[in-house]
């Protein structure tokens, strides 16, 4: 089981002015310890639940091209897009500049969304839930148009229509970016994550429920004829044990899932500055996961 890291919060002790060396030296402490991932949130406002709107947001993908910069074997994503926040057609594009710019280590996450605060605050269409999942089934497709050089144009979808998916240049990955669906829902998600994705995201919410959403995919995979071994397998662990640096009670928890097939967890601190945090709990954590593979 590899490890990833998930950057959620921005209220470094120095302010502002001190989130690019912080993130530059979290990059570094990120490869110094062998991870694998580095993700963002991609959110206009803070959420509620980790400080609320009013503290600290970096735009997403501004900030994993930073990284980009500053860092040169670890895996970039956003965990995850709201498919409302952009235009296909642009999201395409800036996954494929990210790509391109980073040397192929890019990958596309993105879900339906769900925080309509900051939709509402700045003046974003928020529509119903099933239409999001319309839009985000749509989305999918035109990025995979986007990414086919063959297939230059025109998408005629319910929402979106497009005269030209022109993407040039185009993604060093290959064939395309990784394409990550965030979430759980049986119904759509894991649906979607069986058709279109390369990657699913699930919560750390119990080794039993995580076997059933594997369950749930292996089931897509099935009736669509995909290959469920394909798809690599991640998820989300924003255990206290992992903020407060406790290495035992962190293998204790993780040690349900190490039979499931989960390829990378990715550790999300509820912390500002993850750099220093990294070099004492991450490097360490990193290594003995390693052991019991």
């Amino acid at each position: 089981m590899r490890v990833g890291v998930h950057i959620n919060r921005f209220d470094h002790s120095g302010g502002g002015a001190a989130l690019g060396s912080e993130l530059a030296a979290a990059g570094a402490a990120a490869e110094a310890a062998g991870v694998s991932w580095l993700s963002v949130m991609d959110h206009y406002f803070q959420m509620e639940f980790n400080g609320g709107a009013e503290d600290p947001m970096l735009e997403a993908y501004t900030t994993l091209a930073y990284l980009a910069g500053h860092t040169s074997t670890v895996r970039l994503g956003a965990l995850v897009t709201g498919v409302t926040y952009r235009h296909p057609g642009l999201l395409a594009k800036i996954a494929t500049t990210l790509d391109v710019l980073s040397g192929g280590r890019a990958t596309l996450g993105i879900g339906a969304a769900w925080y309509d605060r900051e939709h509402a605050g700045l003046g974003v269409p928020f529509p119903p839930l099933a239409e999001r999942f319309e839009r985000l089934e749509e989305t999918l497709r035109i990025c995979l148009q986007m990414w086919d050089p063959e297939a230059v144009g025109p998408f005629e979808g319910r929402h979106y229509r497009l005269a030209e998916t022109l993407c040039v240049p185009a993604p060093v990955s290959s064939p395309h970016p990784e394409i990550m669906i965030g979430g759980g829902g049986e119904k759509k998600t894991l649906r979607l994550v069986a058709q279109y994705g390369d990657a699913c995201n699930l919560f750390a919410t119990s080794p039993e429920e995580v076997r059933h959403k594997l369950d749930v995919l292996r089931g897509h995979c099935d009736a669509l004829g995909r290959d469920y071994d394909r798809i690599r397998k991640t998820m989300a662990y924003s255990g206290e044990a992992a903020t407060d640096g406790d290495l035992d009670a962190f293998l204790r928890d993780i040690g349900g899932y190490t039979e499931l097939g989960i390829d990378t967890v990715i550790l999300a601190p509820r912390l500002g500055e993850t750099a220093a945090w990294m070099e004492r709990f991450v490097a360490p954590a990193t290594a003995r996961l390693a052991e019991l593979d």
